[in-house]
């Protein structure tokens, strides 16, 4: 689409994906030789200028995030991909491994070489076993080539756990271990992977690095919205026309998002709500389809950018019913190391399907809004604390439809 502004996805469609030569032909891994020509803090620096930040959940500004494990000084670090797209109808991860694998290597290369790392792992979700493949090839393809230096990347398949998404987690089962949530602090930055310093970013957020370093930070930070810069990668599912994947800058609206790129809701319905940043993320309504979909102003709204995901709703949705389903993946979901989750999940679920079933009263609704905020402060990881989210969102804006399920 002419309105898009490809950054993460420029070779998408112009390259041979599986042939590194064509990679090495339109430019690639020249960032990194750049990158290995400045200091290593001068490497930071720049991504730190670039006003980049997290394209995973949380949103945290990447070059900060190198600067902590580059100042420390130990001999092993790591630096560890989040491959483990567990958001149901969220793919944008995976389109990027397709289609342009090496410009994932290329930046977590530059990242090791920024914090002084000589080890990478790649650890892809357990219901992506073909991209596993694709990335092992990838990988002996750059080594190959000699393009990553000392730089040593494994990839490693989940078993298929949601919980695994969150940081910690994701380390415990890099280690073997059962894959849950760790306390924090100490942060992964600091002690992660075997307990020293790693650095853990989406796929998203590696594939972004390259052409900051090859344009520079001034080009990156002057993209979208000034507190949330560059562009955004987004899947449109739901009841929208064009259900498909586009790459836009962060000031786009959600309203261009839907009625311009997916062409509006099918059958030429009316639009009733859209739930934005995967399961997790917040139900907004049409008073709200203005807000751009930078993280901050999407948490303003009472959402989340997170996965990038936008599932579209047309009039005719039984709302209760789509939370209901939710609920009963977060109740499937839940680790079960803390009580907040492992209770308030089952707890949510049930209440929820007695309002569904028309046996539900105000005082259940009151309860739901109660163990969402108790939820929100008590629960040891994002699951937990980004569960009661979809409930709490649809209470607040679509009311009504609860009112209906109680009279």
């Amino acid at each position: 689409m002419a309105e898009e502004l490809r950054v993460v996805l420029r070779n998408l469609g112009k390259i041979n994906p599986t042939k590194i030569d064509d990679y090495l032909d339109a430019g690639g891994y020249q960032a990194l030789e750049k990158a290995r020509g400045m200091s290593k803090a001068e490497v930071i620096e720049e991504v730190k200028k670039s006003g980049l930040r997290g394209r995973g959940g949380a949103g945290f500004n990447t070059g900060q995030k190198w600067f902590f494990a580059h100042s420390l000084q130990v001999e092993e670090k790591y630096v560890v991909c989040n491959a483990d797209e567990g958001e149901p109808g969220t793919y944008k991860d995976r389109i990027i491994m397709e289609n342009d694998p090496h410009s994932l290597l290329e930046g977590m290369a530059i990242c090791a070489y920024a914090i002084g790392s000589r080890k990478g792992f790649i650890y892809c979700r357990g219901e992506y076993p073909h991209l596993v493949q694709t990335l092992k090839n990838t990988v002996a393809q750059a080594k190959e080539k000699g393009v990553l230096g000392d730089f040593d990347i494994e990839v490693r398949m989940g078993a298929g756990a949601y919980v695994c998404g969150e940081e910690t987690a994701l380390i415990e089962s890099l280690e073997g271990n059962r894959g849950e949530p760790r306390y924090r602090p100490p942060y992964p930055p600091v002690s992660g992977l075997w307990k020293k310093p790693t650095i853990v970013n989406n796929v998203e957020t590696f594939a972004n690095i390259a052409p900051i370093m090859e344009k520079g930070s001034a080009w990156f930070a002057g993209i979208g919205a000034a507190n949330f810069p560059g562009t955004k990668v987004l899947t449109l599912t739901g009841d929208v026309k064009n259900t498909t994947f586009i790459e836009v800058p962060t000031d786009t609206t959600v309203r261009e998002v839907i009625f311009q790129f997916g062409q509006g809701i099918t059958g030429d319905k009316k639009f009733k709500a859209v739930q934005i940043g995967g399961t997790s993320g917040g139900f907004l309504p049409e008073t709200l389809l203005d807000t751009p979909i930078d993280f901050d102003s999407m948490r303003k709204a009472g959402a989340t950018l997170g996965s990038g995901a936008v599932f579209v709703l047309a009039e005719d949705r039984d709302i209760l019913d789509v939370v209901t389903r939710i609920a009963k993946f977060f109740e499937h979901e839940s680790c079960g190391k803390c009580a907040p989750c492992r209770e308030g999940t089952m707890r949510i679920r049930a209440l929820l399907e007695k309002i569904n079933s028309m046996q539900g009263s105000k005082e259940d609704v009151a309860l739901l809004e109660k163990l969402g905020r108790v939820m929100a402060g008590a629960c040891l990881c994002g699951l937990g604390q980004a569960a009661p989210t979809p409930v709490i969102t649809t209470i607040h804006h679509f009311g009504i439809d609860y009112d209906a399920k109680i009279q």
